[in-house]
């Protein structure tokens, strides 16, 4: 397991009893004997608005963090996703997409097999800036498919 895998599980875990934990940066950093800016990259890569977490950062005394598990309902969630994508999406985004969604319960194998197929390069047998552009607007309309009234 990577360093990276270990902090982001040891701070997924601390949201076992609370919907927000508090961090110091060089505590975290000294426990995982990293330096401080390896625990910035995994709270910025790791712990986004669009993987259902809100992030503060306070400068000095260590860096104080506090990230903040946001309840969101599916249909927000997934609006959320929509209006945050822009006109061109590559393939290795709609993975990291659906990744996400599976994680999170906000969609099911089946609809994720669909979702994954429909926007494949193989379907989408055009040139490169033509397939990205047409991929984000198949996966935008098949996610709005999803969201439930």
């Amino acid at each position: 397991m990577r360093i990276s895998d270990m902090i982001e599980q040891f701070i997924k875990e601390m949201f076992e009893y609370d919907d927000y934990v508090e961090i110091q940066r060089n505590d975290l950093a000294e426990h995982f004997n990293c330096v401080p800016s390896q625990i910035n990259y995994v709270i910025s890569t790791r712990f986004k608005p669009s993987q259902g977490y809100y992030v503060e950062s306070k400068r000095g005394g260590g860096g104080h963090i506090t990230i903040k598990k946001i309840k969101v309902t599916k249909s927000n969630y997934l609006m959320h996703i929509i209006s945050s994508i822009d006109d061109k999406l590559t393939a290795k985004e709609v993975d990291i997409f659906i990744g996400n969604f599976l994680s999170y319960n906000i969609i099911s194998e089946k609809e994720a097999k669909l979702l994954k197929v429909a926007t494949s390069d193989n379907v989408l047998n055009v040139s490169q800036p033509i397939r990205d552009n047409l991929r984000a607007r198949i996966f935008k309309n098949m996610l709005l498919n999803l969201v439930e009234d």
